[in-house]
């Protein structure tokens, strides 16, 4: 039996192993990955993403466990860990915090490092989602490292993302000025039961107000003009507010209730197959660029790349006039 067979039967062993031929990117992981893609698109991807410290480990855990418990889903997870800029490791400490999912086989975490990949995820992300969900894993949870606004590529990759935000980190809207509530199909407040999770509540509305249309005052040309009852569109999705308190399992289920009404409405509205679509596309735009920078680094000789990096660091020429040069075969 192949191993693509073995995963597609359910071996636990056959999956860990394919996952780790896909993140090291050999030869038989991507075929293995062309054969399974056809059983893929069954899979709710959700993406947990937020600023460190705002308990996202901790509430992918109690997301997790309400899954098994509750709809007796299967759950892969796909918790991915920065790596060092000097030394290239990672802590891979996830799981650390998911304990109290062990021993379930119906669970599979899979920790993994982003390799210098920007945006919280790592380039084999995508890879390794779709290997879970050819495996049968119904909800698939991508949990970033929470590096910022760099955040927003999560959106890329799930049909649900969910912010968590905590209170008695500092600025309230330091979510704001980092762009990923923009990004947010559902937001949640965790650690509820510290002092100012009001205040944290209240500028996350007044943040939503004010990027909907649908719950403000209409705007023309610079002009404020007041109307009495805005006009809501059904069609439009208002990211919820949750509070949880993950540590003590509070406020979950509230939780897994707004993203399955975000999957009811995405389906609906057709936004599902839409982000399906962009989903696909961005990853192929990402393996063209990676295949086209491989086939143009075995074309140019190493010397002649080298003497035009030189170049540049000696101001002699701009790097929009070496790539220029590389491109067309010419030496400046």
């Amino acid at each position: 039996m192949s191993l693509t067979e073995s995963v597609l039967e359910g071996n636990r062993l056959a999956l860990a192993r394919l996952l780790t031929q896909v993140e090291n990117d050999l030869p038989e992981g991507r075929l293995a990955l062309a054969e399974l893609f056809p059983h893929t698109g069954q899979a709710h991807l959700i993406g947990i993403t937020g600023a460190p410290g705002t308990g996202k480990s901790s509430l992918v855990n109690q997301l997790a466990l309400h899954y098994r418990k509750s709809a007796d889903k299967k759950v892969a997870i796909v918790a991915v860990d920065p790596s060092s800029p000097f030394t290239g490791g990672a802590v891979l400490g996830d799981r650390v915090r998911m304990r109290d999912l062990s021993g379930d086989s119906g669970i599979f975490i899979r920790s993994m490092a982003t390799r210098g990949s920007l945006g919280g995820i790592a380039q084999k992300t995508a890879a390794l989602v779709q290997i879970f969900d050819a495996a049968g894993y119904e909800i698939v949870i991508i949990e970033t490292v929470g590096a910022g606004q760099s955040e927003v590529d999560v959106a890329r990759l799930a049909h649900t993302t969910v912010v968590v935000e905590a209170p008695g980190l500092g600025d309230e809207i330091q979510a704001i000025k980092a762009g990923i509530l923009e990004i947010a199909d559902v937001l949640v407040v965790n650690k509820a039961d510290r002092p100012g999770v009001e205040n944290t509540e209240r500028a996350l509305r007044s943040t939503l107000e004010l990027a909907h249309p649908t719950k403000r005052v209409f705007r023309h040309h610079g002009k404020t003009m007041a109307i009495s009852t805005p006009t809501i569109d059904s069609t439009i999705w208002i990211p919820p507010i949750n509070k949880t308190v993950a540590t003590e399992g509070k406020g979950i289920a509230e939780v897994v209730e707004s993203i399955a009404k975000h999957a009811a409405h995405l389906r609906q509205s057709g936004d599902w197959a839409a982000r399906d679509r962009a989903r696909l596309g961005s990853e192929m735009e990402a393996l063209l660029r990676e295949a086209l920078m491989e086939r143009f680094l075995e074309s140019v000789q190493s010397v002649k790349y080298e003497e035009m990096i030189e170049q540049v660091v000696n101001r002699n020429i701009s790097p929009h006039e070496a790539v220029k040069s590389l491109l067309n075969g010419k030496q400046v």
